[in-house]
């Protein structure tokens, strides 16, 4: 059973920067960031395999967002710059035992952190 714990969520204003955390149990899955506004469907943001081969970004993340993981701290990242108001969404971490880019490609699920872009 692998166990997600997202942090570092937050509020703050447009053009600000924001990291989130996702401390994890897993290893040798691809790990992802998700989000969800609210009444919206869950949105992929990134991901990347436990091993960092490899990176993958959706359309809200690309030239903005960062993702990284440290095997040393079971810790996987997302560090966002630039955000907007269209990014206030609740950010899920999740992993998977396959690459994807879908919420079904994805077996397990952190509980969530907020992020509010707000002036």
């Amino acid at each position: 059973q692998v166990q997600l714990v997202e942090s570092g969520g937050g509020s703050v204003q447009p053009g600000d920067s924001l990291g989130l955390s996702c401390a994890h149990t897993a290893s040798t899955y691809v790990m992802a960031w998700f989000r969800q506004a609210p009444g919206k469907e869950r949105e992929f943001v990134a991901a990347i395999t436990y091993h960092s081969e490899g990176t993958w970004y959706g359309d809200p993340a690309k030239g903005r967002f960062t993702i990284a993981i440290d095997k040393t701290k079971n810790t996987m990242y997302l560090q966002m710059h630039k955000l907007k108001p269209e990014d206030t969404a609740i950010y899920y971490c999740a992993a998977s035992g396959r690459w994807g880019t879908s919420t079904n490609d994805y077996d397990y699920w952190g509980q969530g952190t907020q992020v509010t872009v707000s002036s």
